[in-house]
């Protein structure tokens, strides 16, 4: 082969059609996913392609099928939070499989303060993705309407919550049953003869926060505002609204925490107090984290929620949006919005 400067030449296009006997343009056709190619000429481009060892040249795919092979992944947390949160590990790895089978990568851009807004902006305008995934929106976050400015096909992780967003028909999320779920915790706590039943919110500027408390208020429709604190899916925030709750409710005999990691935090603060779980106080959490719920002491009776599903779904469903974008006739089986089934999976904590 022949040597440049910097080491071995990359095989070209032109060396692919010499070796298997074909035009130029059929090597283009079957490398970028053409169609109109015979199966026998097909088969020995694939052959010279795996000899040579040929890479297709991505700037150069990207002007032939307008398409990147990345999609963005957009989560609105930052850093800190997303790498200590097993919960957008799983959610992450199951994108990640799904965008790897269908040869798609996976361009992951966090949101650490309002200045990140802007690059996320440019980025998404920019030509480098041909989709977004983005998940963990609260209130008002501005980047659905960024994503909707510069006409970005996307998928939403959780059910979006601004105004407008429930009429239309275009939107796409993948949502787990948070409200099914809480009503089954707070159930479950109801049946074992619990009176005093408190709950450690998510946050409240999400939806998922804001379905999880009407899910015990739906059991609870007459419940004392004393026993409902607010945090925000953080150890930290479990382990303060559990102290807050204990200060205000010292009789409280059990405790909905909208997390697992919230409850595991609330499991620590009862145990400083003095308190026996379950014996004195029943917890429930949410998620079925698989790195937390079965390691608490005692192991974490919680609602699971198959999140790295949740991740596959949404890559899938937006993979089938760009399979289908620019088709002038609605097809039978486009995307729509999913909510995932939720189970209560009973241990020892309550």
């Amino acid at each position: 082969m022949q040597q440049g400067r910097t080491g071995p030449l990359r095989p070209t296009l032109e060396a692919v059609a010499e070796l298997a006997g074909v035009s130029r343009a059929t090597v283009s056709r079957v490398v970028n996913g053409g169609v109109g190619v015979r199966a026998s000429l097909r088969e020995r481009v694939q052959h010279a392609v795996e000899e040579l060892g040929y890479v297709p040249n991505q700037a150069a795919r990207t002007l032939v099928t307008r398409r990147n092979d990345a999609v963005a992944v957009v989560i609105a947390e930052p850093e800190s939070r997303v790498f200590s949160d097993p919960f957008f590990a799983q959610q992450l790895r199951g994108i990640s499989k799904e965008l790897s089978s269908a040869d798609s990568q996976l361009v992951l851009l966090l949101v650490e303060d309002t200045g990140d807004y802007q690059r996320v902006g440019r980025y998404l305008a920019g030509g480098h993705v041909d989709g977004a995934l983005i998940f963990s929106l609260h209130q008002d976050d501005p980047l659905p309407a960024m994503a909707r400015k510069v006409g970005m096909v996307t998928v939403f992780g959780g059910r979006p919550g601004w105004v407008g967003a429930e009429s239309d028909h275009d939107l796409v999320y993948v949502d787990t049953d948070n409200r099914g779920g809480a009503r089954l915790a707070v159930e479950h706590l109801v049946s074992l003869g619990r009176k005093r039943i408190a709950t450690i919110t998510g946050p409240l500027d999400q939806t998922s926060g804001v379905d999880r408390l009407d899910g015990y208020r739906d059991v609870l429709p007459y419940g004392d505002p004393a026993l409902v604190a607010e945090g925000d899916f953080t150890q930290e925030g479990g382990g303060r609204a559990m102290a807050e709750l204990l200060a205000r409710r010292p009789d409280l005999d059990a405790v909905f925490a909208a997390s697992d990691l919230m409850a595991s935090a609330a499991l620590r603060v009862l145990r400083e107090h003095g308190r026996r779980v379950p014996e004195d106080v029943a917890v429930v959490g949410f998620d079925d984290q698989e790195s937390v719920a079965a390691w608490t002491d005692p192991p974490l009776t919680t609602v699971r929620q198959d999140i790295e599903d949740m991740g596959r779904l949404m890559a899938r469903l937006l993979l089938r949006r760009l399979a289908q974008e620019g088709s002038e006739v609605a097809r039978p089986g486009s995307p729509t919005s999913v909510i995932t089934p939720v189970r209560l999976v009973v241990r020892a904590s309550a």
